[in-house]
């Protein structure tokens, strides 16, 4: 039986590549649409041919929907997902999951207490180059990890690609770095493999945007490990790229070709010469994911958990931007 999936807005940049995916899926299909503006969702639903619900609550109060996908404004992420776990619907959803840890808290609570599948978007999670430094680090091909840097950046803000609202501090929650930034910010962690401590970040505005456009973080660790996370919305041709350096070696991947170059002592060659360290297969999409819990009645805990901490590191570098210094962490805690 196909799973019917509910539409939560088409607000995000990514919200119809989510739908064609639900619209892809052999067992998923789009039942109906709302959004906060009426207007899109009537044009959405036209398209789609599904019904439109001006109200979230008589949408979510449907017997004919399983699920929902959120593409909602990041500020408005408690709002209805709280709505669609007091529904008893399985929920998908845009990262972040909330801009702060008090909210993901609330939400998350609210999830685990009715047994729903949720998870967030992560995508370069299950990307074949991610995959394959895991299995350098794994291997300890670079000995102790010394530092970890990726950068994704774009020209939206010069070109005006973007769309206006993506520059609403209310509805974002921040610019650069907690929508691109969201990436390369769970992708060093990962590499990391450790708890991060601190959090200091620098937020550029070189359009003048209500948001920041340009901008960097720095994750500190007990080790002496450090993570440099960049993003921006102001750059024409910046390659997406990662670096980790350790004791014994060095990968490289993205600059700017897509190939991972690995140069290790604990080599073949012995750390003589780089070499093209092959790529994995990409993990099945965190969508596919999504589906195969819900008829599996399994929960994606990983995933949950990185987005709680993904959220936690948002939450500190805007308040490091905004104080001007570094913000300590300490396990699952913000502190003052």
């Amino acid at each position: 039986m196909s799973i019917r999936v509910g539409k939560i807005s088409f607000w995000h940049v990514h919200a119809w590549e989510y739908t064609e995916q639900a619209l892809n899926h052999p067992d998923t299909v789009v039942a109906a649409v709302w959004d906060e503006d009426p207007v899109r969702a009537q044009a959405a639903a036209d398209k789609l041919g599904v019904p439109f619900y001006a109200s979230l609550d008589e949408m979510l109060s449907s017997d004919d929907l399983d699920a929902v996908i959120v593409d909602a404004p990041t500020n408005r992420h408690k709002e209805v997902i709280l709505k669609a776990a007091q529904a008893g619907k399985h929920i998908f959803t845009e990262k972040v999951i909330a801009p702060t840890v008090q909210e993901v808290d609330e939400i998350v609570a609210a999830v685990s207490e009715r047994k729903l599948t949720f998870v967030v978007s992560l995508p370069r999670l299950n990307a074949g180059y991610t995959l394959a430094i895991q299995d350098i680090l794994d291997k300890g091909l670079l000995g102790k990890v010394t530092y970890a840097r990726v950068r994704l950046s774009h020209n939206g803000a010069l070109a005006n690609w973007l769309p206006e609202h993506f520059y609403n501090r209310e509805q974002c929650g921040g610019g650069a770095m907690i929508d691109l930034g969201c990436h390369p910010m769970y992708l060093t962690r990962l590499f990391l493999g450790e708890e991060i401590t601190g959090v200091s970040a620098n937020f550029g505005y070189v359009t003048g945007k209500e948001v920041e456009d340009n901008a960097v973080v720095t994750l500190q660790t007990a080790s002496g490990a450090v993570g440099v996370v960049e993003a921006g919305f102001v750059n024409s041709h910046s390659p997406f790229t990662i670096e980790v350096h350790g004791t014994e070696g060095t990968l490289l991947y993205g600059t700017p070709e897509d190939k991972l170059l690995l140069k290790s002592n604990l080599d073949e060659n012995g750390g003589k010469t780089w070499r093209e360290y092959p790529l994995r297969s990409n993990r099945e999409s965190a969508f596919d994911q999504w589906v195969g819990h819900i008829q599996n009645g399994t929960t994606a805990g990983t995933n949950v958990q990185t987005a709680i901490e993904l959220t936690r590191l948002m939450e500190a570098a805007n308040r490091s931007a905004q104080e001007g210094r570094v913000i300590p962490l300490e396990g699952s805690a913000l502190l003052p």
